[in-house]
């Protein structure tokens, strides 16, 4: 038995060395012998290549809003691993955690000589969040943020009051095939007979394969630009601006402090996630509780304002979408900066269309790389695109970081973007190094 925070995360993190196994038996076997902790807590399943985060964080603050005990389920984390499971926005204690850790081992221990094999990490975290939010510390929902795919993902065991699929990229295209429709089809794996489906997907051939799936279970659907619009949107100075309307009535200048204009396709999911669950299963929100809820939402990482002098960005933009949202942002709002970048990503993505937007956006382009087994060397990413003298290494991102920090002019942006692996470690160095401006 663990008794530090210490050995509970050695042990979990030791746990990578599975890798990822698809399937859903190792989980089941878990949650049976848990006495199945899934049936007793009330979910939201979100799904998508990109806005999962933002969305389950957009519905989480209206339902905070609206006076409800929401849990989430998220990943990767941030700062702190704690925060993957968080009551109300706030991460489980560290004490919590070893308790959890006790539950779940020697189960995963007991599981490891079978013939199913030892749970992996993602199985282990998932199976420790079910038990918490249904044994440990209850909660009125818990929004579940899909780990990868969704048809075999370990989070695919409940049983939502609805599934929202947000968007569809070509990321993981090893794993979850590399055509939108067979990326859509591992992502429908999410949606349930009879449950409602809320998407933001766009692609008329993903979208086919989603209205398919939701058919073929008589699950009510609720499209973007059908079932429900946002629309007169307007990008304010630090947010968003739109009017949303569905069926169930229209709300005009929803207001959000998140930055981007594809944070609103995000923020109409979750509203209309909130009008689904006030008027089929007796959630008491109020367009107030909408209202504040978007304003107050903040995920971070996702072109978030570290300082306005210098204007210092960052965002997690990890693969070629979220790399093309991020570039079409710099050109709108920022027309008139100079644009420097810095960038690090893992060597398993799609490097060369990224870069290619990035070069497009930028007027210095900065490659780096940071301690992770999957991170791409900053050599290999400076050999990737136009051999032109917008380019540059900085193999230490910190000395880069703090001598352009320091330099950077009324004129100049600095935005720091890439994987969110990375982004985790560069944000506190980022902080202290304003602090210390």
């Amino acid at each position: 038995m663990f008794e530090t925070y210490e050995q509970a995360i050695e042990w979990i993190h030791a746990r990578l060395r599975l890798g990822m196994k698809p399937g859903l038996s190792r989980m089941e076997w878990m949650l049976e012998r848990l006495e199945h902790p899934e049936r007793r807590i009330k979910t939201i399943h979100v799904g998508g290549t990109n806005g999962k985060g933002s969305t389950v964080t957009f519905l989480r603050s209206i339902l905070q809003t609206a006076g409800f005990r929401v849990g989430t389920f998220t990943s990767p984390y941030f700062e702190q691993f704690n925060e993957r499971i968080s009551i109300n926005g706030h991460p489980i204690s560290d004490e919590e955690l070893v308790e959890l850790t006790n539950v779940i081992k020697p189960l995963a221990d007991e599981l490891d000589h079978t013939e199913l094999g030892g749970p992996t990490e993602f199985e282990v975290i998932t199976a420790m969040s079910i038990y918490y939010f249904a044994k440990m510390s209850p909660v009125d929902v818990v929004i579940y943020e899909v780990g990868l795919g969704g048809r075999f993902d370990s989070t695919n065991v409940i049983h939502p009051l609805l599934s929202i699929i947000t968007s569809i990229g070509l990321d993981h295209t090893a794993i979850l095939g590399d055509t939108y429709e067979q990326i859509a089809f591992e992502k429908a794996g999410i949606i349930k007979n009879g449950v409602s489906v809320i998407t933001g997907v766009k692609q008329p051939e993903a979208l086919d394969v989603i209205k398919r799936k939701a058919m073929e279970g008589k699950s009510p659907i609720y499209h973007l630009g059908n079932e429900f619009t946002a629309d007169s949107r307007e990008s304010l100075e630090r947010g968003e601006k739109f009017t949303f309307s569905s069926m169930f009535g229209q709300i005009q200048d929803l207001k959000t402090t998140m930055i981007g204009s594809y944070q609103v396709d995000n923020a109409a999911c979750a509203v209309m996630a909130s009008q689904v669950l006030a008027s089929y299963y007796s959630f008491m929100i109020e367009e107030e509780h909408i209202r504040d809820g978007l304003i107050q939402a903040y995920w971070p990482g996702r072109l978030e304002v570290l300082s306005e002098d210098p204007l210092v960005l960052i965002d997690g933009a990890h693969n070629e979408e979220g790399i093309n949202a991020l570039a079409s942002e710099i050109k709108s709002r920022f027309a008139d900066k100079k644009i420097s970048i810095l960038f690090a990503a893992l060597k398993d993505k799609k490097l060369d269309k990224m870069i290619a937007s990035l070069e497009e956006a930028a007027d210095q382009l900065t490659f780096t790389t940071f301690d992770f087994p999957r991170a791409a060397s900053a050599e290999d990413l400076m050999e990737v695109g136009r051999n032109d003298g917008n380019k540059r290494i900085a193999n230490d991102y910190q000395d880069f970081l703090s001598m352009k920090i320091n330099d950077l002019t009324k004129d100049e942006i600095l935005i720091v973007t890439g994987s969110l692996y990375f982004l985790s470690e560069a944000k506190p160095y980022i902080m202290n190094v304003l602090k210390n401006k």
